[in-house]
């Protein structure tokens, strides 16, 4: 399982792909009372390196929550979460169990940080690995991480689905929160609904020769 989310990996620093965030902030009544969107074109360097280009970025009206870099750190990287063999040691992760998710048969796993590092954003919660595959179709769980000392941060438990987009490797095509943060002068209700779409290879690791 983490070899094939190794190889996932390195095959999704191939494709582009369009990634639209949206936030919303409830009233105690449960009228919408501030937005938030972000739409972005994801490309990758030839060394792997990711670049973001926005494409829709109006003024965000949230009042009562701020986006944080833990928040868009999270975005790019736990989110859509993937556990390759970098990131394997930084977990505990323990099977739970077969289940069917739909129609696929999965191994669900409890995953874990050992330990939170500065700096690092992690996840924790659990992760549903289709049997044949052998990559994650589903996770559920939440962004942590090492905060600073009365530092009122919180983060949304949400739930990203994975898709086959090319016939062979499961990429992260939707994911969704709704969820009360208990903030230390109040909680406050939020959805989050981000969409990963328009995946298209743009280079290949295959050498062409000719004569």
């Amino acid at each position: 399982f983490i070899a094939k989310e190794t190889e996932f990996s390195l095959a999704r620093s191939n494709y582009t792909y369009r990634q639209t965030v949206k936030i919303l902030e409830y009233t105690d009544s449960g009228s919408v009372r501030g937005k938030y969107e972000l739409v972005q074109d994801i490309i990758y360097t030839s060394d792997g390196k990711r670049n973001e280009r926005v494409v829709y970025s109006p003024v965000p009206t949230l009042r009562n929550i701020l986006l944080t870099p833990q928040d868009m750190q999270d975005l790019r990287d736990v989110q859509p979460f993937v556990m390759t063999t970098t990131e394997r040691p930084d977990y505990n992760v323990r099977y739970i169990g077969p289940e069917q998710v739909d129609e696929i048969e999965t191994y669900v796993f409890a995953v874990k940080p050992k330990e939170l590092e500065k700096g690092k954003r992690y996840f924790e919660g659990q992760i549903w690995v289709d049997q044949r595959d052998l990559q994650i179709v589903k996770t559920y769980g939440k962004g942590v991480g090492r905060l600073k000392k009365n530092e009122d941060n919180q983060f949304p438990r949400f739930e990203t689905y994975r898709d086959q987009v090319d016939g062979k490797y499961w990429f992260p095509v939707y994911t969704r929160a709704d969820d009360v943060l208990h903030f230390k002068n109040g909680d406050q209700r939020i959805r989050m609904i981000i969409k990963y779409e328009d995946y298209k290879q743009f280079r290949s690791d295959t050498d062409i020769k000719f004569g």
